[in-house]
């Protein structure tokens, strides 16, 4: 237990200017009675590449943090700049919170555990066996884990990096299993979504900075459920388009929310309220209704 009354924490990454987090974990902190500042670092606005993360990471030791957040795009470029890694993340490869005490940086990742209580709520009765991943970057790592987790038989990754898919696959080989985890190549993707159970998609296509559909809509069919990790816009066209087309949908907001939860208990040590922080997110989220 932490036990200090104030906490500076910031959010790196690159277009965060719309990220909910900064107000979701500063409401929550006023209802808690804890004083609590959550400020953007923007590699877009900083004029910075995602490779000077150990610089801006520097930065905020030297500033007094208490902890950071770390969304696209340094969320495994972070890793090799930290001084310790927790369990989930030395398995990911890839870290979202990173708790600054005691002059020692401590990565954590509370992306899987996010997806996972968000897809146990959202989805949870959904057929798991056969499932579809389009993306194998920070929160494609997170996704995974969660789905294996889960109960996933068979995963079929698919990424425009076919080295990064296969550095995935192999990690999540090693963890769960030889048999479970198959790297396919990103043009078999109507095969596999004809396969599949489920599609999980975790690129940023879909984002306000990055419109448009990960994959063909006619590839979406009822019977496959589809969840987005994109949350900003919460209804990604993705998400509209298989709703549309008869598909069961998971939109980004539970995964945001309770990594946030996770997040939040790293960074202070108090249990925040999820059910408060869900309905804190719907209002800031213009009152769209976080499937969760």
């Amino acid at each position: 237990m932490r036990t200090q009354d104030s906490y500076l924490i910031g959010l790196v990454g690159s277009g965060i200017g719309p990220s909910l987090s900064p107000p979701l974990h500063e409401r929550e902190a006023d209802e808690l009675g804890i004083r609590y500042l959550y400020r953007r670092w923007d590699l877009d606005v900083l004029g910075r590449p995602a490779e000077s993360i150990g610089e801006l990471l520097a930065a905020a030791r030297t500033a007094g943090y208490d902890g950071l957040n770390i969304t696209h795009p340094c969320k495994q470029l972070v890793v090799e700049h930290l001084d310790e890694l927790s369990p989930d993340a030395v398995a990911l490869g890839a870290v979202n919170t990173v708790v600054l005490t005691g002059g020692r940086a401590i990565g954590h990742n509370t992306d899987w555990s996010g997806f996972a209580r968000s897809f146990s709520r959202g989805l949870p009765d959904a057929p798991v066996e056969h499932v579809v991943l389009l993306g194998a970057g920070g929160a494609g790592s997170a996704v995974a884990h969660a789905l294996l987790t889960l109960g996933t038989g068979a995963l079929r990754v698919l990424d425009a990096d076919p080295v990064r898919a296969e550095l995935l696959a192999a990690s999540l080989r090693e963890r769960f299993g030889a048999g479970r985890v198959e790297v396919v190549r990103p043009e078999a993707v109507a095969a596999s979504l004809a396969w599949a159970d489920g599609l999980v998609h975790a690129t940023p296509t879909g984002m306000a900075a990055h419109p448009g559909m990960p994959v063909p809509a006619e590839l979406l069919r009822p019977g496959l459920w589809v969840a987005d990790v994109v949350y900003r816009p919460l209804e990604t066209e993705l998400v509209t388009t298989a709703r549309a087309r008869g598909c069961r949908v998971l939109d980004g907001g539970g995964m945001a929310v309770f990594q946030a939860v996770d997040a939040f208990r790293l960074f202070t040590g108090v249990e925040p309220d999820a059910d408060r922080m869900l309905r804190h997110f719907t209002e800031l989220a213009g009152g769209v209704h976080v499937h969760s």
